[in-house]
């Protein structure tokens, strides 16, 4: 959940469904008369599939262990992709669809519910984080009480960031309280006047989930999983529970470079420091389905999704991309929108959209893509505009 990674978004490999027995016959019998009835041209070899040419080249070319991909087309046919290996010693083949750790995408997550909770008349998005958190956001420059809820969605808070990347690499299985990730927020300074910028940063998450905690009574996962996951049928998603460090089940193992070169194994760690903002596991196709049924109107009233999809400017993660409540829209090279959030953490980054007449994509790697230098977050976000117009 890196975060500048929190607009990265993921890919996957080789695949698409089979066709049965009378649907082959009846194209071998069809190519057998173009054969004889089209000039020799025609007999060329199809066109590779673009999908898979981009994560051939995520993995030879910008150093990726594996990628995988999922892209649902408008009429929701959905095909699978898997490029190079899911364990560098072993060479074992990309699990197709494996679950991997979907870091930011979790921000979408509990954006839902706190926007699900206003629906319920329970949370006043334009209402004061003291509102529901009295006396706990204190510090230099920075106060609860002129903080909103809407503000902490929005990345416009001002707060400062928590996450200690170094920390989190050194020792990625320490287990991790919210409020002690809060504490050390809150020993920094503000960095910017509430709703006069926007900056990307976790800790605004971190609240948001403190606010769900508080007003439903119950553990944030529970929340997530009751109000999202089961809603919409995510089989393959879950909050991990504190104290489990593994992917539970089949996954391509995450890497991040060492100071000598090496790759080392990040797949087990403790998610705790990511919790409301990043703590997630997930596969492409379960992501792909979550926003559709978002944007499709399934998990909020049409006054929370507009509100979600009210954005501000972020061009900080890229030119033209603007942030919501929790939902980023980037322009595509083809006209239009696509809707998504994406994210990282050590080992995994997700890349994605998703657009409102049915098109998504979501690819992921097994590393930070940025990490250790080179253009990868960058061409993975280019797969996904391509995959998207094409």
């Amino acid at each position: 959940m890196n975060d500048t990674a929190s607009q990265h978004h993921r890919p996957n490999r080789l695949g698409g469904r089979r066709r049965g027995t009378a649907a082959t016959v009846t194209a071998v019998a069809a190519a057998v008369v173009a054969g004889i009835l089209a000039p020799a041209a025609a007999s060329a070899a199809p066109r590779p599939d673009v999908v898979q040419q981009r994560l051939d080249a995520l993995v030879q070319k910008d150093g990726v262990p594996a990628a995988l991909a999922t892209v649902k087309g408008r009429d929701g046919h959905t095909r699978t992709y898997t490029a190079g290996v899911g364990d560098v010693a072993s060479k074992a083949k990309v699990p197709v669809d494996g679950q991997v750790r979907i870091g930011s995408n979790t921000k979408a997550f509990t954006s839902v519910v706190v926007l699900q909770l206003v629906a319920e008349g329970k949370v006043d998005l334009d209402a004061s984080v003291d509102t529901y958190l009295p006396g706990l956001v204190r510090g230099d420059g920075f106060d609860g009480r002129n903080i909103t809820v809407r503000q902490l969605l929005q990345h416009t808070s001002g707060l400062p960031e928590y996450v200690n990347r170094d920390g989190v690499l050194s020792n990625p299985k320490q287990y991790l309280e919210p409020r002690e990730l809060l504490d050390a927020a809150l020993a920094q300074k503000a960095h910017f006047a509430p709703g006069t910028q926007w900056e990307y940063n976790n800790t605004n998450y971190l609240l948001a989930g403190m606010i769900i905690q508080k007003v439903t009574g119950r553990p944030l996962g529970e929340e997530i999983t009751k109000r999202v996951i089961d809603r919409i049928g995510l089989r393959h998603t879950y909050f991990p529970v504190p104290g489990d460090m593994t992917i539970h089940e089949a996954h391509p193992k995450g890497y991040q470079p060492a100071a000598d070169g090496s790759l080392r194994d990040y797949t087990e760690l403790d998610p705790s420091w990511g919790w409301a903002a990043g703590a997630m596991v997930s596969t492409n196709t379960d992501l792909t389905r979550f926003y559709s049924a978002l944007l499709g109107g399934r998990l909020l009233p049409a006054a929370q999704l507009d509100q979600m999809r009210t954005t501000v400017p972020a061009d900080a993660i890229a030119p033209g991309v603007r942030y919501g409540l929790g939902l980023m829209s980037r322009p595509l090279s083809c006209g239009g929108l696509s809707w998504g959030h994406g994210g990282a953490i050590p080992g995994y980054e997700t890349f994605g959209g998703t657009t409102e007449d049915g098109r998504s994509v979501n690819i992921a790697v097994t590393t930070i893509a940025g990490d250790g230098g080179g253009d990868g977050g960058k061409h993975a976000d280019q797969a996904v505009d391509e995959a998207l117009c094409r």
